[in-house]
């Protein structure tokens, strides 16, 4: 080494802050305290996290197979303005009274169970304790079958395919779509009601998480002889975007969409 190239080493200062930075640390903290995808128990707690994670306070809400509320039993009230409608308030979820891209979350929990899509009263499901559900979702009235139309689990899919559609016109570009659903066992063949909405919906909404819900008692069986599926004891929530049909890639709002619909 040179005197000039040792002189050079000496006096050049060494950076200690640089030192100490050292490799960079993301923002954020450890925790365990999140919103999980699978529980134990009722629709109400879940349905809560979901509105929490995903739907921002002070929203338009339409849940339009609302029922008796059970889902909002533990939604501080007036964190939302909630439109609450069903066949037994005269609004059917195939043909809603809002104008187009009006609402910012929409809930659907339509009859999920083929039994509900019986000819007559009398092989209908929901009796007995279920006796409100058969009424706020289906009128309590028996399904008239006309040729060419959809029967079964087919019936069920279709009424919730109709509803997806006029859910898309009433949300918003990037509107929140809370479905509730339930696989089911049909003429003895195993139908994924939820895969079968996910994919319908992929061209209008994309499905931005799912959640699963567990009974927390064992469900029975009447007149078995030979189990052939398992016995379904859980269902699903499904929230779904729905896409911008200018940009249909995205999932999420730019900031200049954001102040085009007066969220920016």
């Amino acid at each position: 080494m040179t005197a000039k190239q040792e002189r050079l080493w000496e006096e050049t200062p060494i950076d200690e802050t640089s030192q100490k930075r050292g490799r960079k640390r993301p923002d954020g903290e450890s925790t365990t305290n999140v919103v999980l995808s699978s529980y134990i128990g009722d629709n109400a707690p879940v349905f809560r996290e979901i509105l929490k994670l995903f739907v921002p306070a002070g929203s338009t809400v339409a849940d339009v197979t609302c029922g008796k509320g059970a889902f909002w039993k533990q939604v501080e009230e007036g964190s939302y303005k909630v439109l609450a409608t069903d066949i037994q308030t005269g609004v059917d979820c195939r043909d809603l009274p809002y104008e187009d891209g009006s609402i910012d979350a929409l809930v659907l929990d339509p009859p999920y169970m083929e039994g509900l899509f019986r000819t007559t009263t009398d092989e209908m499901a929901g009796s007995g304790s279920h006796s409100a559900f058969r009424d706020h979702y289906s009128d309590g009235k028996a399904t008239e079958q006309l040729d060419g139309t959809p029967k079964y689990h087919d019936a069920v899919v279709d009424l919730y395919l109709r509803a997806g559609q006029e859910a898309k016109r009433v949300l918003r570009n990037y509107g929140i779509f809370i479905v509730k659903c339930q696989d089911e066992v049909s003429a003895n063949t195993q139908r994924l009601t939820h895969v079968e909405l996910v994919n319908a919906w992929a061209e209008d909404f994309y499905c931005k998480d799912l959640f699963v819900i567990t009974r927390p008692n064992r469900p029975g069986i009447v007149r078995l002889l030979r189990q052939e599926h398992a016995r379904k004891n859980h269902s699903y929530f499904l929230v779904f975007v729905k896409r911008n049909p200018r940009y249909p890639k995205r999932i999420r709002p730019t900031k200049g969409e954001l102040t085009e619909l007066g969220l920016g």
